[in-house]
């Protein structure tokens, strides 16, 4: 059943770029949920948490296209280099602005300035293996699919080293986590020079300087991003209600332990649908997913114990790899050639919005009611889900029907 994954992994300097941005990515899952335990567990305040990760997750999610349009221009290393340091301090502030009580409003420039230059290592790797394999469409399925195995596998192992080590060594340490691996991750990535995709020299000279029109003008993008929104506040909502309620049950350090078998749901159905070639298009999976994602975190609203969610969040968890998986195909095929880091940051950058709204709500809920009250905004956030993917069907019929490989060279 690997033996696709295998295959991908096989290309020359595959495994090298693929383990170094897989450590680089691991701050998608600490350090969101380390701002939240970091910040609650100091002030007492669960909707301050989910405000300071908010403002650090929206701004990553309005910079990280732009930084993806330069990355397209200029090159991976040259443009996110320096963004890179920027983050790390960024990180960095935060966590000691939250270790020495200093004001709330000191919480939020850090997070701005990590979140601003963050970006997304998810859809730099996804770039490299399209340039890797731009003539081969199977292969791209596989290393697609292997990527958002990763993302998983990035989603069980953060969530339970932040929380772990936020409730047992340090409030702060979860935030700690993410920076170092950020650090290692993201300068060790950038270095790897051989399998960096050529900028685009789209300008006079080949200066790599010509200005598209966003990606955003194409339906196909639009639709996706959007649908992507209402996941994300289903991922936002999740994480925070899920602290609050490991703690109302007195086990704080469960948090982890459960948001780590909602993530390994995606993990398992992501291993198991990249080794299948499909014949349905893309788009109808991708709207298919999302209804069923949709529906599966409805029981949330009941739920009574810590394993019951558990387990409500690994069967909700089975639809998320292959939902992500088809969003960034259709939007690899739809994306005009030069555009493509751009078209794929703006997925994360729709995650991450929806992150945001989902978390900053739901905070104020826990807050007002307690942590079912969190819930019910997931079973909101999930109807939303639902509507935005059965309103997109038209045009996400059209935009699967036939997919390319954009060729990123």
């Amino acid at each position: 059943m690997l033996q696709p994954y295998r295959d991908v992994l096989a290309r020359p300097g595959a495994p090298a770029f693929v383990a170094t941005s897989t450590l680089a990515r691991l701050p998608m899952s600490t350090a969101g949920i380390g701002m939240v335990l970091a910040v609650a567990q100091l002030t007492g305040s669960y909707a301050l948490a989910g405000q300071v990760s908010a403002v650090f997750v929206i701004t990553q999610a309005v910079c990280s296209p732009q930084l993806a349009r330069m990355v397209d221009r200029y090159g991976q290393r040259r443009v996110m280099r320096p963004a890179l340091a920027v983050a790390v301090l960024g990180l960095a502030l935060v966590a000691l602005a939250a270790a020495l009580g200093w004001p709330a409003a000191a919480l939020f420039a850090p997070a701005v300035l990590a979140g601003a230059t963050i970006g997304s290592y998810g859809s730099l790797s996804r770039a490299r293996w399209s340039a890797l394999l731009r003539d081969d469409a199977r292969g791209l399925h596989s290393a697609y699919s292997l990527e958002s195995v990763l993302d998983e596998a990035v989603f069980v192992v953060g969530p339970v080293l932040a929380t772990v080590l936020a409730t047992t060594v340090h409030p702060v340490a979860g935030l700690v986590v993410a920076l170092l691996s950020l650090a290692v991750g993201g300068w060790t990535f950038l270095a790897l020079r051989a399998s960096e995709p050529a900028p685009h020299a789209a300008g006079p000279g080949g200066t790599g300087t010509a200005r598209h029109a966003s990606v955003l003008r194409v339906p196909a993008v639009a639709v996706t991003v959007a649908v992507f929104v209402a996941m994300g506040a289903i991922f936002g909502a999740i994480d925070v209600a899920t602290v609050a309620f490991a703690e109302e049950e007195g086990a704080p350090w469960a948090a982890g332990v459960v948001l780590a078998v909602f993530a390994g749901g995606s993990l398992v159905a992501g291993l198991v649908y990249g080794t299948r070639q499909w014949t349905r298009p893309v788009g109808q999976r991708f709207a298919t997913g999302m209804v069923v994602l949709g529906l599966a975190v409805c029981p949330l609203a009941v739920v009574g114990s810590l394993p019951l969610l558990a387990v409500v969040l690994f069967l909700a968890g089975l639809s998320i790899a292959p939902t992500l998986i088809n969003g960034n195909t259709l939007v690899q095929a739809a994306v005009p050639p030069g555009q493509l880091t751009e078209g794929l940051a703006w997925i994360s950058t729709a995650l991450g919005a929806g992150v945001a709204l989902g978390s900053a709500v739901a905070g104020a809920r826990i807050d007002a009611v307690g942590a079912h009250g969190g819930f019910l905004v997931v079973v909101v956030a999930g109807v939303l889900a639902v509507a935005a993917a059965l309103g997109a069907g038209p045009v996400l019929r059209r935009a699967g029907t036939t997919t390319r490989v954009v060729d990123p060279v």
